[in-house]
């Protein structure tokens, strides 16, 4: 007897498609559009090709941009990953402190990202923040606004404590996964810490791992309202990111053909890096199968 298959379930589904549509295929289409035109007001369009994508590509602005955010993400996921690892390796496995732990790593996640760039940029000040008066105190010449490295040590930390705990849940989340028959085994065989850590924590939590390495890489390297709250892109362009300077030329000088063209590259820099990521991954979580 042939099952009959009903397709009415696509009438679910054709709603979420029209929305993506409307709210990202129509936008950015609208973007490829302008990063090949010029236009000179009163909704008049001029042909320029590639024009505005190789003024972008050889502009040491963008060069300089670019370092700064490949510098902001790798030191980003060099902290955040192995931090995230520790703490979750450190977390109660049963009883009440568990919840109250898995509490205490959800609240930062809540703040809204203006709301902690707003925080951090009272915290850190010197004349009514806690941290800035402090340090202040002890001697330490540390102002926001006006060093380059002090600048650099504020945004690094507040996305770290910031965003540490999403790290810790997911890794939590592998861990909690694993059962307890692979300790018992390894309690068995004498297995150190390290050796459990190895090779079965690490194993267990790769796919956990995939995805918070994704999701940190994605969200540092298209960081903009921190940044922006607490130190503007200043001192000078020290902290002006891709996603900042972005800004700056779309709104700020309103040059929207080389603006347009800047986000495709932005757009297309994030998705080459994150395939990267995916396929080293999956990869040697293949070779390792085998």
């Amino acid at each position: 007897m042939q099952k009959i298959k009903n397709q009415k379930a696509w009438f679910l589904v054709l709603p979420v498609f029209l929305l993506v549509a409307f709210s990202a295929i129509i936008p950015l289409m609208t973007v490829v559009n302008y990063s090949v035109q010029d236009s000179f007001g009163n909704n008049e369009f001029y042909w320029v090709g590639s024009e505005w994508f190789i003024e972008v590509l050889n502009s040491d602005r963008f060069h300089a941009a670019l370092g700064r955010q490949v510098l902001f993400s790798a030191l980003i996921l060099a902290i955040e990953i192995p931090l995230g690892i520790w703490i979750a390796l450190r977390m109660p496995r049963q009883g009440w402190a568990v919840s109250a732990c898995l509490v205490l790593m959800a609240l930062p996640l809540l703040i809204p990202w203006n709301v902690v760039g707003t925080i951090w940029q009272i915290f850190a000040r010197e004349d009514i923040g806690l941290l800035g008066h402090t340090l202040a105190a002890l001697g330490v010449d540390y102002n926001y606004t006006q060093d380059t490295f002090s600048a650099w040590i504020t945004v690094v930390v507040m996305d770290v404590w910031h965003w540490t705990s999403l790290v810790v849940l997911l890794c939590y989340a592998g861990l909690s996964s694993i059962p307890d028959a692979y300790y018992q085994a390894a309690r068995i065989d004498g297995a150190s810490k390290w050796a459990v850590f190895r090779h079965i924590q690490l194993p267990k939590m790769k796919r956990v791992l995939l995805i918070a390495v994704l999701l940190r890489f994605m969200d540092s390297f298209m960081i903009y309202t921190e940044p922006f709250v607490v130190t503007g892109g200043g001192p000078g362009n020290a902290t002006t990111f891709l996603s900042i300077d972005l800004v700056k030329m779309a709104i700020g000088q309103f040059d929207v053909g080389p603006a347009a063209a800047f986000s495709l590259i932005y757009f297309l820099i994030v998705m080459l890096i994150s395939w990267v990521f995916y396929t080293v991954v999956t990869a040697g979580d293949a070779e390792a199968q085998k």
